[in-house]
């Protein structure tokens, strides 16, 4: 690996709330984009991943943290779930 490669953390993907209205999207360059019912990239910024725990920066400066517990993430109050994975159906269900 070259000097200023990053591989991407197991973490990359869209990451959403059971109703789907938060919509959180973690790219493989270290960059987020969220979206929150229709308004798209409602807040973009930054985030870390280490080990379990991501660390955010907005593009405004405000920053946030997460902690991971496979495909649940706990962030901000909020429980997301990796889209498509069994964690997320089960929830849309339950609702």
């Amino acid at each position: 690996m070259e000097a200023g490669d990053v591989s991407p953390h197991p973490y990359v993907g869209m990451w959403v709330t059971a109703d789907g209205h938060i919509r959180q999207m973690l790219l493989p360059n270290g960059r987020y984009d969220e979206a929150r019912g229709d308004r798209e990239s409602a807040y973009t910024g930054s985030y870390q991943v280490v080990g379990t725990r991501i660390e955010y920066v907005d593009d405004t400066g405000f920053s946030a943290d997460g902690t991971f517990d496979v495909d649940v993430l706990h962030h901000a109050g909020y429980v997301f779930y990796r889209e498509g994975s069994d964690a997320h159906r089960q929830n849309r269900e339950d609702r």
